[in-house]
């Protein structure tokens, strides 16, 4: 921290009660919080919307119920939103695990692949043995390769 530095943060006339601090105030960054939530009706998607629009900071709040996603924009944080979604409304709720199949290496890999994610989503994982997917061995490419429609001279049975 340089001289400059110390005197403005002596000096500083910007605190509301007027005592000078030598401590920033962490302010919220503005966010979007993406929830998966079970609803199943229009009862349980208003409890869920009540639930957040009350919290302070929110500044939208966007459901799509049939996607189960609540999504969050504003000021908070995302473990607040989270735990206030489970108290109010007695579901189960977590931050939104899924990311576009496009983004994973291996989509259909154990691990990533979920049965119960929105079309065109993957379960997004940092698991290590879904990476070792990706540094396939020479004999494993060979094996793999030796019916690839790409490779029609590899397989003298067709």
């Amino acid at each position: 921290m340089g001289a400059l530095d110390h005197l403005s943060n002596m000096f500083d006339c910007s605190s509301r009660r007027g005592h000078k601090s030598l401590h920033h105030n962490k302010r919220r960054q503005l966010q979007t919080v993406e929830v998966k939530v079970k609803m199943d009706c229009e009862g349980c998607e208003r409890r869920v919307r009540r639930a957040v629009e009350g919290m302070k900071g929110v500044q939208s709040v966007d459901i799509q119920p049939k996607q189960h996603k609540l999504t969050v924009v504003g000021f908070v944080d995302p473990e607040k939103v989270v735990s206030r979604v489970a108290h109010r409304t007695g579901k189960r709720a977590e931050i939104w695990p899924y990311v576009p199949y496009d983004v994973v290496a291996h989509p259909y890999a154990q691990g990533t692949y979920d049965r119960k994610a929105p079309a065109g989503y993957v379960r997004y994982s940092e698991d290590p043995r879904v990476n070792q997917l990706a540094r396939a061995s020479s004999i494993e490419v060979r094996y793999t390769t030796a019916f690839s429609d790409e490779n029609t001279g590899a397989c003298v049975v067709m």
